[in-house]
């Protein structure tokens, strides 16, 4: 079971977060269900913090992440998403990196590790979103 990473759930490990070594535990778990995976969204968003791009692939490398971009498919459902977003009243003009890594996790993974603030189970109807709450932490 292949499970995309969202950069909030990387950004508690990186900053030591009082959640951070959940995270940690639960990524070792998943990894070993069948595999990470994050999105050029969310190496783009990491980037702004770590400047170099050689410490960015190590700090993915240590985890297990493996780079995986946006098809087509999955960048045409963030639209698609987006559009319904905009449908209910949404105020945010152009699609937000959010939509993006929901698309992604959709289409190209089996589910989605990340701090979800509601939007994703609101856009994202078919994903599955999991948090070290879902799974017992690797002892």
């Amino acid at each position: 079971m292949k499970t995309a990473v969202d950069t909030s759930v990387l950004l508690a490990i990186f900053k030591g977060e009082s959640d951070g070594t959940a995270w940690l535990d639960s990524l070792k778990r998943w990894r070993a269900e069948g595999g990470l995976v994050v999105c050029d969204v969310v190496i783009a968003e990491l980037s702004a913090g770590i400047t170099a791009r050689a410490a960015l692939a190590s700090a993915l490398d240590d985890l297990g992440l493996a780079f995986d971009p946006l098809t087509l498919a999955s960048a045409h459902h963030a639209g698609q998403a987006f559009a319904a977003y905009r449908r209910a009243g949404g105020p945010r003009e152009q699609v937000s990196p959010d939509f993006l890594v929901g698309a992604h996790a959709t289409v190209q993974a089996d589910r989605l590790a990340a701090k979800d603030r509601g939007y994703l189970r609101r856009y994202f109807e078919h994903l599955t979103v999991v948090t070290p709450l879902t799974a017992p932490s690797v002892p």
